[in-house]
Formats: structure tokens, C-alpha cells, sequence
């Protein structure tokens, strides 16, 4: 039998994991019900989600990612970015900007991630409750997105907007950003083209490479990086509350910061933020745990289960800082396999380790209530006091 989940279901928006370990324990397969779509097939298990994000039999299309309407005609040559494509154009643009993103270059980058940190923290407000989201884990990797792109300081506040948006998911004010982010990457490049920055765009503008990328595909790439970026500002908050439920796990990272690079990973493995991944689409009929899913039809790996598979991780339903073991799919895995995952690791280390050393006496302050997104598992709000 293959279960259903219904992404309308009021108890599938708030508590998701209850909904796919269910339905993951019933078959490495489920069908997600959701309005206007058709067939939508959802891979719950750790061995089956894994291999079909790095099966060439299925293939991300535009039609994968959903634009809201309005979007001005200049703008849409900018938005079909590498996580669109598949085969040698995939490769290609994967290969120019690989050298941008490595675990060294992000490490490099930790110094500039630290200063942005406390800033932010320096600002928060005092002597009351604070919502952490607007005033920390919202504009911190927008802030960061700025810093590899060479935005100015003065142009920095809007584009703090700009990110609130996109974080805020498909609709108007995500609509509107996009123009202004557009306009914004166009000048970034240019600036870079006439004097390149100690940045990402001035890296890669700098690269001594025949195949450069093109203008075009260098905006297309400050927009990726907006898109994608947004997903630290959800994780920082899921594990914030996460690590404050979960107090004697907290105090091995306070006892021994050591442990903290691990932790985000079983964060991530935890409480990720994303609870799909872009769907694909067949390119021909395949069997998968005793279902077909035909050509043609979407699947999606369910994170939210398969990073819980008991197969695969032992007491999958605990948060352990020390649990070493198979990677998490947070990042996705494959050719997709999340491009800036370097960065996001750093970001989110320095931002959660940075935090906790600054406010030892950090509590919640009430509880912690959702946004009814049926992709995203991420806090209306984050209440704390300091």
C-alpha cells in the first residue's frame, strides 16, 4: 500500500515528521496530495532518496520551481540558474564557480562571518523579550550574500528587504523583490567588470579560465545565491529553539566548542528547514521499492524522513551533537548537492556559536508557532529573552 500525505492537512503542516515517519515506515514511497497537481511521489527512505537525487533517469526542469506571476520580461533571462539545468550545461557553469565555494575558501571567509555575527548581535534589544528571527537569523545571511557579492554598505538595508522576502516565500512581495535584485546584481557585475573586489564576482571575473561566465550568467548567479542563501535563516532558528529543548546537549557544545562544526551537521540532519527537495521528473518509467513512477511524473526526496530513517541512523528521533555517521541530505546529494554548503555550514556554526558564548542565560519566552508551509519547517517567530 502506498500512504498518503495530504499538504493541506493541518497536521501535516505542524507536525510533519510524525506525518512522514509514518508513512515512510509503511513504504519507501508516498504520494503527496497536493491541489493542482497531479501525480507528486515522495521517497521517505534514506538508500532510495539518496539514489534517486544522483539517478540520471530523473532530471530537475524549470518547471520544477514555481515563479510567481508579474515577473517583468527583463528579468527572466536572469532566473533560470544551474539548479534548473541538467547535463553539460549544468557541468559547465558547476565547474566555473566550484573554486569559489570550497571548505578552504569558506573557512577564509570565517573571520568576515564573525564580524557580521556580532555586529548584528550588538544590536539586539535588551532588557525584554526579542523575536529572534527579524533581528538575527533573517538579515545574518543576507548580510553574508552582500559580503561575497560586493554590495556596498550604504545599498546593504534594502537588501536586507530584498532577502525578507524571499524568505517569506512565492507571493507579492517576493514578486516585486525580484526586479530590484536583478537591477542590483546587473550593477554588482559592473562594478566588478571595471575594478574587481576582494569578492566572489571579483574572484570570478578575475579567473584566468578561456570558458568565462558571461555577465548574464554572473547576475544569474548573485541571484541564485539570493535564492538559495535564505535557507540559514530558517536553520539558524529551527536550531536555536532545537538546542534550547534540548538543554544537555547545549551544555556539551558550551563544555566543548570542538563539537560544534558536527553539530550543525546533525542540525541539519534534525531540523532542517527543508523538508523536500526540488522535485524531478522521470525521464523514463523506473522502479523504486516495488512502485513505478512513470515518465513524466515529479518525485521528490523527503529529507524530513529519510534523515530520520532508523535504517540509517540510530535513535534517529534524538538530537546527539556527537552522532558521526552517513551524511545528511539537507544539502541534497549528486550533481545538485547544495553549491554554497560550505558557506551555510560556516555561516550557521559561527552564528549559533557566537550567539550562545554572548547570552548564556538565552531562554525561550512562550511558545514557538509554525508558518503552514507543507515545504518548509521554519518559526513564525522566535521568542527569547537574553
Amino acid at each position: 500500500m502506498i500512504p498518503e500525505i495530504d499538504l493541506t492537512d493541518v497536521k501535516v503542516l505542524t507536525d510533519p515528521f510524525t506525518a512522514y515517519d509514518r508513512a515512510r515506515e509503511v513504504s519507501p514511497v508516498a504520494k503527496l496530495v497536493i491541489p493542482g497537481f497531479g501525480p507528486f511521489w515522495a521517497l521517505t527512505r534514506y538508500a532510495e532518496a539518496r539514489g534517486m537525487l544522483n539517478d540520471p533517469r530523473f532530471e530537475v526542469r524549470s518547471e520544477s520551481f514555481l515563479r510567481p506571476p508579474g515577473i517583468p520580461e527583463h528579468c527572466l533571462e536572469y532566473l533560470r540558474t544551474m539548479a534548473e539545468q541538467d547535463g553539460p550545461e549544468h557541468l559547465r557553469l558547476r565547474r566555473l564557480v566550484a573554486p569559489a565555494f570550497t571548505p578552504k575558501r569558506a573557512a577564509q571567509l570565517r573571520p568576515r562571518l564573525v564580524t557580521l555575527t556580532e555586529r548584528l548581535l550588538d544590536q539586539l534589544p535588551t532588557g525584554g523579550v526579542v523575536d529572534l528571527i527579524p533581528h538575527f537569523a533573517r538579515p545574518l545571511p543576507m548580510d553574508v550574500i552582500c559580503e561575497l557579492t560586493g554590495i556596498p554598505e550604504a545599498d546593504r538595508p534594502q537588501w536586507r528587504e530584498y532577502g525578507a522576502a524571499v524568505a517569506g516565500g512565492a507571493g507579492p512581495d517576493f514578486a516585486a523583490a525580484i526586479p530590484a535584485i536583478i537591477d542590483g546584481a546587473r550593477e554588482a557585475v559592473a562594478r566588478s567588470r571595471e575594478e574587481p573586489g576582494d569578492d566572489l564576482i571579483g574572484d570570478l571575473v578575475r579567473a584566468e579560465d578561456d570558458d568565462r561566465l558571461t555577465d548574464t550568467e554572473l547576475v544569474t548567479l548573485v541571484w541564485h545565491l539570493v535564492l538559495a542563501g535564505q535557507t540559514p535563516v530558517n536553520l539558524i532558528a529551527n536550531a536555536v529553539e532545537a538546542l534550547l529543548r534540548h538543554p544537555d546537549q547545549l551544555a556539551l557544545l558550551r563544555a566543548d566548542p570542538g563539537l560544534w562544526p558536527g553539530a550543525v551537521e546533525e542540525l541539519m540532519r534534525f531540523c532542517s528547514p527543508q523538508l523536500l527537495t526540488t522535485p524531478r521528473f522521470a525521464r523514463e518509467d523506473v522502479e523504486i521499492g516495488g512502485s513505478v513512477i512513470r515518465e513524466g511524473e515529479r518525485v521528490t526526496a523527503a529529507m524530513v524522513a529519510a534523515d530520520r530513517d532508523p535504517r540509517v541512523f540510530p535513535d534517529a528521533d534524538r538530537l546527539d551533537v556527537t552522532r558521526s555517521g552517513p551524511a545528511q541530505l539537507g544539502f541534497s546529494h549528486g550533481p545538485h548537492f547544495c553549491l554554497g554548503a560550505s558557506i551555510a555550514r560556516v555561516e550557521t556554526e559561527v552564528a549559533l556559536s557566537t550567539l550562545f558564548a554572548r547570552f548564556p542565560e538565552l531562554a525561550l519566552a512562550g511558545d514557538v508557532p509554525r508558518a503552514p508551509d507543507g515545504g518548509t519547517w521554519r518559526p513564525a517567530k522566535l521568542l527569547l529573552t537574553l
